[in-house]
């Protein structure tokens, strides 16, 4: 079971937003990511629990930040209640999308799981309905993922495959690079692995 942190920054000017420190693992129905956020100044922020099944789909999604809470899951495309800080008011939206996105590096894994690309595939589209921080408001975008090469390389706990992807925002066309090792994301825009306590682990 991999654990470890996380920091975020502003990709743009480096700007540190914080520490996300996690657990995550296969099992028999999928696999799931659990985190806990917090600030620069080690306060805390929010949490991730994502859950998806051996296919890739988001089979429960829940997420806090700044008293904001989100429940969602993979029915009729993507389903979810988005919650108000009182607690008094509930909205439920639905999108014909593959799955949910965020700051979090837990969606660029499960993204990669649902996708199953190849070197030799060719690039895939992705609808995603990703929670923008600090009040988790929805945003619908397409994506394109290419998986551009997998290198193992030698560690002291044996070989470690990475994988390069390309993903490209097809609204803005803006592209950037994510290196994958499992389900551990070892290098992103505005995220960082600071520390792993064990090897990620290896997808069936």
């Amino acid at each position: 079971m991999p654990r470890g942190r996380y920091s975020h920054h502003d990709p743009h000017d480096h700007t540190p937003l914080g520490e996300e420190h996690f657990h995550c693992a296969p099992g028999p129905s999928g696999w799931r990511y659990v985190s806990q956020l917090t600030s620069p100044s080690g306060d805390f922020t929010g949490s991730v629990d994502l859950a998806v099944d051996e296919l890739g789909r988001p089979i429960r999604l829940e997420l806090h930040a700044s008293d904001w809470q989100v429940r969602g899951a993979a029915i009729d495309g993507v389903t979810w209640v988005r919650t108000d800080p009182t607690g008094e008011h509930a909205t439920e939206g639905n999108v014909r999308a593959h799955a949910f996105g965020g700051a979090s590096p837990a969606f660029l894994i499960a993204t990669a799981r649902l996708l199953r690309l190849t070197p030799e595939s060719p690039s895939k589209r992705v609808r995603l309905v990703r929670f923008t921080d600090p009040v988790l408001a929805p945003r619908t975008l397409d994506q394109s993922w290419s998986l551009l090469k997998s290198e193992t390389h030698a560690t002291d706990n044996g070989p470690l495959a990475v994988d390069e992807y390309q993903v490209s925002d097809l609204d803005t066309g803006e592209q950037h690079a994510v290196h994958l090792a499992g389900d551990v994301v070892l290098a992103a825009p505005g995220i960082e692995l600071e520390d792993l306590e064990s090897p990620p682990s290896v997808f069936p």
